[in-house]
């Protein structure tokens, strides 16, 4: 005898979200550039203090143009959705890198905890690697 016409998981009524997928994909992209853009923003009105955390931890401040570069431009790029899969690659070995660099003192639970929230926001990276920027991008524009 089979229970599954008696299940309670079956008469419930679903939702269909797929209408709305594209606006997720856009919602989901510029809720995770944006900490970048503020992260990079941020750099940049502080560019003195920030060179000096860098020098401090090891990390040449000669490299933070390129930082704030990546962290606006990418941000912006995957927020538009421009080369969206090229921008989530470099975001997310940007963020491998930098996760690595700072936040590796594992002895630490804050330092552990911000070196996993690296690491899952690495994989949403990967995410919009694999699937592109969805029907609401400069990139699905470029390909009709």
């Amino acid at each position: 005898m089979s229970t599954s016409a008696t299940s309670p998981t079956r008469n419930r009524p679903s939702i269909d979200a797929a209408p709305f997928n594209q606006y997720f994909e856009l919602g989901g992209r510029i809720l995770l550039a944006a900490l970048f853009l503020l992260s990079g923003l941020t750099k940049l009105s502080s560019y003195g203090a920030t060179a000096a955390y860098m020098t401090a931890t090891g990390v040449s401040s000669a490299l933070l143009p390129i930082v704030i570069a990546t962290e606006v431009l990418g941000s912006l790029a995957v927020i538009v959705g421009w080369h969206t899969r090229i921008a989530a690659f470099l975001l997310a070995g940007f963020t491998l890198l930098a996760a690595s660099l700072f936040h590796n003192n594992f002895g630490d639970q804050i330092q552990m905890i911000m070196f996993l929230k690296d690491v899952a926001i690495t994989g949403a990276f990967l995410m919009l690697v694999a699937n592109g920027a969805g029907p609401l991008s400069v990139d699905h524009r470029r390909t009709r």
